[in-house]
């Protein structure tokens, strides 16, 4: 079995096949690894108000191009003091409200949405500052043609200093009440069995293996 897996972010890609290699025989593929190069319509593909939503568009996208079973997943960060927001947006948060250059990408991009969490959350005290991480995932592209969503939450708390060189995006901020340290301090294992991403596609990895 061959699964697409439709994203340009290479921290994500690396956490995705270390979940599925442990749950479900199949090649996992890469954009590069297909031939699909970076093409500007990409940025239009995440312009809606869920998850899933956003998910479902991503993996048609690339299904379409490429004919391959294609999961592509959107994710990010909800908080409740900030009613629910970075949320879809969690990628572009300091895009939006903050001063980060629209030029911002990689580590730098997640400096910038890093700093604009916590100065949003200057005046809430740290008991208030709860979180859960989201994962929405999209199947598409299976014989019986329907699409398919697998969902994980992962709950947390955000800390002002920042902690860990693991993990990337928001997890040097999240902190795991249950595990006391942060997302970005957990080993491998730990965060595969905890985060939003580890559900959700630990569901998707058992779904596949009922198909194969």
């Amino acid at each position: 079995m061959e699964l697409l897996v439709a994203t340009r972010n290479a921290g994500k890609m690396k956490e995705i096949r270390r979940i599925l290699a442990s749950f479900v025989d199949c090649e996992v593929l890469g954009l590069e690894d297909v031939g699909i190069g970076y093409h500007p319509r990409e940025e239009g593909l995440e312009t809606f108000e869920t998850f899933k939503e956003n998910a479902l568009s991503k993996a048609n996208y690339f299904s379409g191009l490429s004919g391959l079973l294609t999961v592509a997943d959107d994710s990010g960060i909800s908080v409740d003091a900030l009613a629910g927001a970075p949320g879809v947006r969690s990628r572009r948060f300091s895009l939006d409200g903050g001063s980060a250059s629209l030029d911002l990408d990689g580590q730098a991009l997640d400096d910038a949405n890093n700093i604009h969490l916590i100065e949003s959350l200057r005046d809430v005290p740290s008991q208030s500052r709860t979180a859960q991480y989201v994962c929405l995932a999209a199947l598409v592209g299976s014989k019986d043609s329907k699409p398919r969503f697998f969902r994980g939450e992962a709950p947390g708390l955000i800390v002002d200093i920042p902690a860990g060189s693991g993990g990337f995006g928001y997890d040097p901020h999240v902190f795991c009440e249950e595990l006391g340290c942060t997302y970005a301090e957990m080993t491998p294992e730990d965060k595969d069995a905890r985060s939003h991403r580890g559900v959700a596609f630990r569901e998707l990895a058992s779904y596949l293996a009922k198909k194969s």
